[in-house]
């Protein structure tokens, strides 16, 4: 007893220590002329000696900051930061006492722009009129960290196991680099292959459009563009990562990426061949090419849905350059092929209020794709006031599709409806090109603008296929089915679209828009069969009742009107259009020419109300009323038979689809106490939505149309919460996320129909730990419980709950050594009886740095306890379908990673050589 009450005394001791090694320094930023306060100005404090960064926070909308840190005993500077004022500095003999500083008077600076910032260094946060900006130097990670590692460092930011990255609760859908993307628009490629030591700043924006950039709009998005600009002084140079290796089972992998910086010309090549599941291009710190590793897919593999393994080789290369001061370019080129092989079995009970139908397949598949793709951009400053862009994408890809299956369906009492045996070999080619073309003009008065874009999309597909069955039925007498065809089809589409819209400003405030969208959309498809012919050898019967021609023309013009209205906190937008629409379609089938010619006038309409309390708070309201129509399959009464279980013919009388949605979203963070929450309520209800419906016939045989269904919708429910806590060397993030959905379905079985109600609530709890350079540990827990009950159904209510744990450890510890552990467990309660409920996923590495941490030695290995496994229960209102794929097990994996590294430090700093 006397030991506990000795170290329950030495506890306190020492938290008492540390609570008087701690001060809290606090003031009030005004303008020295109004006196009125400055929310969100930059406050911190750095060393006089070298200018290293101590602590930071930002001021409340009373001015107010609150600094709370550990003593400091030598001389630092104070400073405040504010866009258009000038820096305020006074230097401290040291922080050792709690100090409340008063009023700090800030002098604004007449000749500074609203985007221009005059600084004698950069503060670590500079908030200016759209865009959060970030000072990467400010924030501490590892010598050789990449981006990710810095992002999750920022204030707001989160990037999940998947990398998706959120910013103050928004989701980032486009990551650039020095104003341009970085092979892919979500900048995957760049976070987790981009050293951070390279970077100078992280800027945060609302995302834009190309159209809303040019006219220089607001944003009308619910993303966050993250722009990453490269140190002006690392700017010339390349650095690269080059890795290869080789483990059990015939399993390997292989990377190699470079990039060539020249101040404003960038140029970036990547390659990557592997048969681990891994067919993007991702080169973790920890894990390499690993397809699962980091849990990302939950242990499903990785790139292809988890069905299957897949054996990939990409490369590519991405340029860019300002070639001229008004003329920039950028270009990217990716060559992709992928070789996937796969067994799967399932086991489907379709619900028939004439009694269920039993269907149990196998299949064996072999698909081979390989593409090309250029991306092009080219932006043209004509004059000051007038802009072009110009954005080609090519895209051709080529395709070998073999598969064998059998699938056989009982009713409820175990009776012989039907079985089918199928081989097939298909070969295929797509070309696809698109383009868009943006012209803006502004004028001489501010928010006068004229904007005209262009968009073109015209594809080319070609399918030739030898297709082997035998369908029996075993009950109504119905004559079997047996084939042995030869398959062509030739389809093409294309669709031009101008969209014309002028500006002009009614006062400071208000605005209105008005213009026109053009559209012209034109497909044919066009499908020959012919059945082997035993006495040439050769296919060459055409068989009519497969063989189809059909096209289909859509042309609208849509005149539109638009407001917009904006004060100091609130943005209004309201838009209204509507669409007169040509809708003439053709075909030519069993000798019989079908045409269906329709017009319409759909109207649209939406608006959104954005009211910023601050730079980081913010409540959007949205509301969207909209039409669609139904494809050109869905409408025509022509029959389509290529499947010998289900034939399927269009509805000619279906109605437009009509959507009505609206949704409320609210947002904060609060950069002084690094915490923020995200609420979320959105809806959706539909007149006339298109279904399929299905009518069984004795042998199980499906005859299935399209009819309109009203009344349906959707609604859901979130939020999320997130919070930092940092002191010294720890770093403790934490947060909780909640999602609930109800949905209220309708639909037909055997030609009676049904209502479904759907409850889906899912909530999770993540964290992480950061000890400096040292360790890192991240759990997460996330439960998903969904519940579905029926009526005018004889079916049963249906529920299910799913288990997700997961577990990251990175360690950095002993020097030179990174030993990273994945652990994930998943329990599914819809599983099957027939296969296990749950399993875990085990994912290790561990590596060792040489030649001052340019070479890396790592053996990893890929699910550690060999559990890994691809069952699924898909659950709909008509039927259960359980499913069992081909999923990659345990390996181990060794492997040589070298980093390669030249950056020049400036005209007068020589070169510096790194290894990381």
């Amino acid at each position: 007893m006397t030991k506990i009450y000795s170290f329950l005394l030495f506890l306190a001791f020492a938290y008492s220590a540390n609570a008087q090694n701690n001060i809290v320094v606090k003031g009030t930023v005004v303008d020295i002329n109004t006196q009125l306060p400055l929310e969100l100005a930059t406050v911190y404090f750095t060393t006089v000696k070298d200018s290293t960064m101590i602590e930071y926070a930002t001021t409340d909308k009373n001015g107010n900051f609150i600094i709370n840190t550990k003593k400091f005993e030598k001389p630092v500077f104070l400073k405040v930061s504010y866009t258009g004022y000038q820096t305020y500095f006074e230097e401290q003999k040291g922080l050792t006492e709690s100090k409340d500083f008063g009023k700090l008077y800030m002098i604004e600076n007449a000749n500074v722009l609203n985007e221009v910032v005059v600084k004698s260094e950069a503060p670590p946060i500079t908030i200016k009129k759209d865009t959060l900006e970030f000072n990467a130097p400010s924030y501490k990670v590892r010598p050789d960290a990449n981006v990710e590692t810095l992002l999750k460092q920022l204030p707001g930011f989160d990037v999940d196991n998947s990398g998706k990255i959120t910013v103050n609760g928004r989701e980032v859908n486009q990551v650039l680099v020095n104003g341009k993307a970085f092979f892919d628009k979500d900048g995957a490629i760049a976070i987790k292959n981009l050293p951070a030591d390279i970077i100078k700043k992280v800027q945060v924006s609302d995302f834009k459009t190309k159209k809303e950039e040019l006219a220089k709009q607001e944003s009308t998005s619910d993303y966050s563009s993250i722009n990453i600009t490269i140190d002006e002084k690392k700017n010339k140079g390349y650095f690269g990562k080059v890795l290869g290796g080789y483990g059990s089972d015939e399993h390997y992998e292989s990377s190699l990426m470079m990039n060539f910086f020249k101040n404003k010309q960038k140029i970036s090549v990547l390659a990557s061949s592997n048969n681990i599941n891994s067919t993007g291009f991702s080169m973790d710190e920890v894990f390499d090419n690993m397809g699962g590793g980091r849990n990302a897919k939950g242990g499903q593999g990785a790139g292809n849905g988890g069905k299957g393994i897949t054996q990939s080789t990409l490369a590519g290369i991405n340029y860019s350059d300002d070639w001229t001061n008004d003329l920039e370019f950028m270009s990217s080129y990716n060559f992709t092929n992928a070789v996937t092989k796969n067994d799967s079995k399932s086991n489907q009970v379709s619900f028939l209020p004439t009694g269920n139908i039993i269907t149990e397949a196998d299949s064996k598949t072999k698909n081979e794709n390989t593409g090309n793709n250029a991306n092009f951009q080219l932006e043209y400053k004509i004059d000051p006031t007038m802009r072009l862009v110009v954005a080609p994408n090519l895209n051709q890809s080529n395709s070998t599709n073999n598969n064998s299956s059998f699938t056989s369906s009982v009713d409820e009492n175990g009776e012989a409806l039907n079985e089918s045996t199928s081989t097939s070999h298909t070969t295929g080619s797509n070309t696809n090109f698109a383009n868009s073309i943006n012209f803006n003009k502004v004028f001489e008065k501010k928010s006068r603008n004229l904007s005209i874009v262009f968009n073109n999309n015209n594809s080319k597909n070609d399918s030739n296929g030898i297709n082997i069955s035998e369908t029996i039925f075993h009950q109504d007498g119905k004559p079997n089915d047996e084939r042995n065809q030869n398959a062509k089809n030739n389809s093409k589409s294309d669709s031009y679209a101008f969209d014309f819209e002028y500006t002009e400003p009614i006062t400071d405030s208000l605005r209105v828009r008005f213009g026109t969208d053009l559209n012209w959309q034109n497909s044919v498809n066009d499908q020959k069969t012919f059945d082997y012919d035993e006495t040439t050898d050769q296919y060459s019967n055409l068989n009519t009742s497969l063989t189809n021609y059909t096209s289909s023309k859509q042309n609208s013009i849509t005149p539109k009107v638009g407001i917009t209205l904006q004060k100091n906190k609130f943005t209004l937008n309201l838009n209204s259009r509507t669409s007169i629409v040509e809708f003439d379609n053709h075909s030519f089938y069993l000798n019989q020419a079908t045409d269906l010619n329709k017009r319409y006038m759909l109207p649209y309409g939406n608006a959104q109300l954005r009211y910023k309390f601050n730079r980081s708070k913010n409540l959007t309201v949205k509301y969207d009323y909209s039409n669609a129509l139904p494809s050109a399959t869905q409408l025509m009464p022509v029959a389509n038979l290529n499947n010998p279980l289900n034939s399927v013919i269009g509805n000619p009388d279906l109605n437009p689809i009509e959507k009505n949605s609206a949704g409320i979203d609210f947002k904060n963070f609060d950069f002084r106490s690094r915490s923020g929450y995200s609420v979320y309520l959105r809806g959706d209800y539909y007149n006339n939505d298109v279904v399929s419906t299905s009518i069984y016939d004795d042998s199980g045989k499906r005859n299935t149309t399209y009819v309109n269904i009203s009344g349906t919708y959707s609604a859901s429910i979130g939020g999320n919460w997130n919070q930092q806590i940092k002191k010294d060397a720890h770093t403790l993030r934490y947060g909780l996320r909640l999602s609930g959905n109800y949905n209220f379905d309708k639909g037909f079985t055997n030609a009676i129909l049904y209502y479904a109600k759907s409850v889906v609530v899912t909530p999770s709890i993540y964290a992480s730990y950061d000890y400096g350079e040292v360790l890192s540990i991240a759990p997460s827990y996330s439960l998903s419980y969904n519940e579905t009950r029926y009526e005018n159904y004889s079916r049963d209510a249906t529920s299910n709950v799913i288990h997700r744990i997961n577990l990251q450890t990175t360690s950095y510890w002993p020097a030179n050594l990174i030993f990273g552990n994945d652990f994930g467990y998943t329990y599914n309660s819809n599983i099957s009886d027939d296969f296990k409920k749950d399993f875990f996923l085990w994912n290790t590495s561990l590596s060792y740095g040489f030649m001052d941490k340019k070479l890396y030695a790592k053996v990893k290995v890929y699910d550690v306890l060999n559990q890994n496994q691809s069952a699924t229960r898909t659950i709909s209102s008509t039927s259960i379908r359980d499913e069992e794929n081909t999923v990659l097990k345990r390996y181990v994996m060794f492997s040589l990673a070298y980093k390669i590294g030249n950056f020049s430090e400036g005209k007068k700093g020589g070169k510096r050589q790194r290894g990381s």
